[in-house]
């Protein structure tokens, strides 16, 4: 084989594999088979890391210190990537790592925030329809129960509401929206109190499966099964319609193939309630190749990983700059750690805590960039930290949709690492986003449509605080 500098190797390794898993005789090759097919595509680079290919489509990275291979993003300095070579690792690849296939086809949508961006209009105009043509029914047929949207929504609102505002925050890959998008203005009248957030962005909680499947569950179990299944039509009504936006399609795609269907055979869950057991059932329907967009649910470590990974891919603008990605991801979830849980020394868990469940799901060198960077004031990742609310020069995007996409995939790793330590995640945002939004401030907003397209929901009491708050 020849090398030159145009080689590199993480570019035709990764084109190679994905040859071999979409040829239709992949998934009828033997394990081992496939196993020493994906070895022999493995890598080294100059520094002997070994990495590899493989499962979810995605780079793993051999740790030095556990021996394990790790979920990494790859690195990008040109050097790094044309001085790899091929080399099967000694040990073999873990079954683990293996492509499927299904894997393979998984669409992973967009990492982008709800801030610059907006959703598009023909999206918002149908989920208002679906909220309008639902609001009215009475709540004594569709009661909040104990799914735990009693905080976020008035007494009298009925579950129907809850299961649309549901479905959107559980189909969001990171659910920080601009204190303006209509998405959210619609459900102002419905509201308890103000949403989470400041003057420029609402910060909301990821909303869980649990919470969605027990506003159904409920009414299943209490025997009004007609009300049950209006409730999962209408979360898949709802996640059809926010399909059209790449920012929710995963999950959207995820949570249709696990509610529709019942629509045509109403009777499936019917053995998972008495037990309590309806999101394991709905878990069981989602096919393999969405499997990807349940991780949240299925494996909060796993799905801390693949947030990681995201975030590193969202920062290689700063490669050409001079910078890691990989280590300014590392250095940004430091910041953020430090953020949450050194401003309040009561909380539980404490740091150390935080950093010693994180751990195990990162490889050596991401491990490396965490620990310096919160224990050495004077080291250089220190860099990276936002001051003063704002991103190092280093760090600030080249343009709104990279900024976005920044914004997104920092908020989206901040509620991972917040889920798998059990932490309460920050109201008003962690300190890598919120540092973001300043990037977006003053270019955040899509053109309106013309006056009279639409009209916002009305406020009732007359307070309008939603709306107030978001444009003060």
């Amino acid at each position: 084989m020849r090398w030159d500098v145009q080689w590199d190797g993480f570019t035709a390794m990764e084109q190679d594999v994905r040859s071999l898993v979409a040829d239709p005789r992949w998934t009828t090759l033997p394990p081992l088979a496939r196993a020493q097919a994906i070895a022999q595509r493995a890598l080294v680079t100059p520094d002997g890391s070994r990495w590899l290919f493989g499962a979810h489509a995605r780079w793993y990275r051999l740790d030095r210190v556990d021996g394990r291979w790790h979920l990494s993003a790859p690195p990008l300095h040109p050097a790094v990537r044309s001085g790899a070579r091929p080399l099967a690792p000694p040990s073999g690849v873990p079954h683990l790592l293996i492509p499927s296939g299904a894997d393979f086809a998984f669409d992973r949508g967009s990492t982008q925030a709800f801030v610059g961006p907006d959703v598009p209009r023909e999206v918002t105009e149908r989920v208002r329809a679906v909220l309008m043509a639902h609001r009215g029914l009475r709540r004594a047929e569709f009661p909040l129960g104990e799914s735990g949207f009693q905080e976020v929504f008035a007494r009298d609102v009925a579950s129907t509401v809850a299961a649309v505002w549901g479905t959107i925050m559980w189909c969001a890959y990171a659910p920080a929206f601009d204190g303006n998008e209509v998405l959210l203005s619609m459900f102002g009248e419905f509201l308890a109190r103000p949403l989470p957030g400041d003057d420029w962005v609402r910060w909301l909680p990821a909303v869980s499966l649990d919470a969605l499947a027990a506003l159904y569950a409920e009414r299943m179990r209490s025997g009004a099964e007609e009300a049950g299944l209006r409730l999962a039509a209408l979360m898949a009504e709802t996640a059809t319609v926010l399909r059209a936006d790449a920012r929710f399609r995963p999950r959207a795609d995820a949570l249709l193939a696990m509610t529709e269907p019942l629509l045509a055979q109403p009777w499936l869950d019917h053995h998972a309630l008495p037990g309590g057991a309806v999101r394991q059932a709905w878990l069981a329907r989602c096919p393999p190749h969405l499997a990807g967009a349940t991780l949240a649910e299925t494996s909060p470590g796993e799905h801390f990983r693949h947030s990681l990974y995201d975030l590193v891919e969202a920062l290689g603008y700063t490669a050409a700059r001079g910078l890691d990605p990989r280590s300014a991801a590392a250095s940004l979830l430091a910041a953020d750690v430090a953020g949450l849980l050194s401003g309040s020394p009561s909380m539980s868990p404490s740091t150390a805590e935080v950093v010693t469940q994180l751990y195990p799901w990162m490889d050596d060198e991401l491990r490396h960039g965490l620990y310096v960077s919160l224990a050495d004031p004077s080291h250089p990742l220190r860099g990276c930290w936002p001051s003063d609310g704002a991103l190092p020069p280093v760090l600030v995007p080249p343009d709104r949709g990279t900024a976005a996409a920044l914004l997104g995939s920092a908020y989206a790793t901040g509620l991972a690492w917040c889920r798998l330590t059990g932490t309460a995640p920050a109201p008003r945002g962690f300190a890598v986003s919120s540092a973001v939004v300043q990037c977006l401030i003053h270019q955040r907003d899509d053109p309106l449509p013309e006056p009279g397209t639409w009209s916002f929901p009305h406020d009732p009491d007359g307070t309008g605080w939603l709306f107030d708050n978001a444009q003060r």
